[in-house]
Parts: structure tokens; sequence; C-alpha cells
């Protein structure tokens, strides 16, 4: 089986954790949010980034920077595939799937970056990647506007008030046949 990367809002997480039993967890929640780490889950395997869900610098708020991303692309390539890694945030929605969509193109070839976003997609209607998170690894990770280009190309999620867990596979599917 493929490793697999799960999303989840936060009021899934210890649930998913028990179910799941992945090796490691990423928490993105607005600074003022406490989050304990899952049972079963040692702490150095839970990266924790306070970052408001936003899409723009703001001087009364933490929005996703660099230093997070290089944060999350440090701690999922110590992740070893073999049990799941599961990412949330308060809805599921935004700062995890663009974790995931990151994570997926970090561990895949350069050129996949549009297709990794519609398989995002096809799992999960709602995701709306957090467009800072994208465009910070899109940098870093050289890919030349293409992870942008990608979820863009997306256009807007499903409008849900909190999403529902849900698995990607690490690498790219066949897309389904019509």
């Amino acid at each position: 089986m493929d490793p697999h990367i799960f999303v989840c809002p936060l009021s899934q997480l210890y649930r998913s954790a028990d179910a799941l039993r992945p090796s490691h967890v990423i928490t993105l929640i607005d600074p003022d949010t406490p989050v304990e780490t899952p049972k079963g889950i040692p702490p150095e395997r839970h990266l924790k980034l306070s970052l408001h869900d936003i899409n723009d610098a703001r001087n009364d708020h933490t929005h996703p920077a660099e230093d997070h991303v290089h944060a999350i692309i440090d701690f999922v390539s110590s992740w070893d595939h073999a049990s799941p890694l599961l990412v949330h945030c308060w809805a599921g929605i935004s700062r995890s799937t663009a974790t995931a969509f990151l994570t997926m193109c970090l561990f895949n070839e350069p050129g996949q970056e549009a297709e990794l976003a519609r398989q995002l997609r096809r799992r999960a209607p709602h995701a709306h990647p957090n467009r800072l998170i994208v465009r910070h690894a899109d940098r870093i990770l050289g890919r030349q506007g293409r992870m942008m280009h990608a979820v863009e190309a997306l256009g807007p999620g499903q409008v849900v008030y909190e999403g529902e867990l849900f698995g990607v596979p690490l690498r790219p599917l066949p897309p389904p046949r019509d």
C-alpha cells in the first residue's frame, strides 16, 4: 500500500489518530488554540505550528511564512512513509490541505503539480489550499509557479463549515475513467 497523508479538522484529530495510528502529526492552528499531542505520538513526531489561516500578511495576525514551510519540509523529510502522516488545522480545509499538497509535491517529481492538486480535490471537494503556504512552498521547492497555478486552476472548494477526514496517496494515481 502506498503511503498516505490524511487530513482532518481539529474536531476529528484524536479520533482520527486513534483509528489511523500515524507515525507523524502536523498541527497548523491559530496561536491561541492549544492542541495536545495525540496519545501514542512521541512529542518529537508532532509538529505544532502557530499561524492564522490568511492569504496575505497582516500586522495583527501570524501569517504563514517561509519559516513555517521550511519547518514542514524538514519535518516530513523525517517521515519514513511506513505509517500514515496526519495533518490537521481548525477546519481541515485550507492550511492542512496546503500542507498535504506541498508534501505530495516534495515527494514527487516536478511537473506533476497539476495532477497532484486534482487528486487532492477528488479526495476532498472542500479542499481550498492556503495560497500563502503554497506560494512559499512553490518558491522553496523551485516549482516555478506550477504549484500556485495548480491550486488556482482548482477554483474554490465546496463551501463547508468543516472538512471531513480524507486520505490521499503520496504518489499520484491515474485519473478516474469517465
